[in-house]
């Protein structure tokens, strides 16, 4: 009789040993275990920051080498872009296939990433088209009206994205002020993650620097870095 594998478990669980009779116990590692568990440890981080009017791009220049020096200490693989410098389109695609988190630094200039980095992303993911990073829109032609979106190339990977704002944390969350109440991901960079989700990427906990001119002082940028460090200590802890 054929030995059929039962659904979770790896098929040689069920063979028998040789030179004993019936089948083996069944192996104590079950496929979905700590022990099978697979790390995420490729990450690719980019700058989207660039220098433009009165912006030098320091801040998020800054916060991307936190977010290296964290991930170098507990041992990740890490490829970096900086979008201010020359790139090769098909290996920022490579980048992207390549990475299990990407991690995004911006920003936010009138209400909007910086140009630059919009382009990045415009150039980057129409190169990746049927090269890993989106097929299609998902639809079909026999019934155009349902799974929008469905199309992307980079499920099972994740993202997280930083903000930096110079508009303070009250602005967004106290009744009458700026943003209505309304917070930076479900306002301002709604759309930005609607489009990590086209490609299938999952969303991870964003951090938000906000009041970052007026309030980079010294001391605060010292809070800033131990606050953004416990928020990466509590975000890769279960990846």
């Amino acid at each position: 009789m054929g030995v059929s594998q039962a659904p979770g478990y790896p098929l040689q669980s069920f063979m028998p040993n040789p030179g004993t009779k019936g089948f083996p116990l069944l192996s104590l590692t079950h496929p979905f275990s700590k022990e099978h568990k697979v790390k995420m440890k490729k990450i690719f981080i980019i700058n989207g920051s660039q220098n433009f009017a009165h912006s030098g791009g320091k801040f998020n220049e800054t916060v991307t080498d936190w977010t290296i020096e964290f991930l170098k200490s507990k041992n990740y693989e890490i490829k970096t872009t900086d979008i201010k410098q020359d790139i090769d389109l098909d290996e920022e695609v490579e980048k992207f296939v390549w990475a299990d988190i990407v991690v995004y630094h911006t920003p936010v200039w009138w209400f909007q990433v910086p140009n630059l980095f919009k382009k990045y992303i415009d150039d980057v993911f129409t190169a990746g088209h049927n090269k890993g990073i989106y097929k299609s829109d998902g639809r079909t032609r026999t019934n155009p009206d349902i799974n929008y979106g469905t199309g992307g190339q980079l499920h099972g990977r994740k993202y997280m994205l930083t903000t930096s704002w110079n508009a303070p944390a009250t602005a967004f969350t106290l009744p009458g002020e700026f943003f209505e109440e309304t917070s930076v991901d479900d306002g301002v960079m709604f759309g930005f993650h609607k489009m990590n989700k086209f490609v299938g990427m999952q969303k991870l906990d964003g951090f938000h620097f906000h009041d970052v001119e007026k309030g980079a002082t010294a001391e605060n940028i010292e809070i800033f870095k131990e606050n953004y460090t416990k928020h990466l200590e509590q975000t890769f802890k279960t990846l």
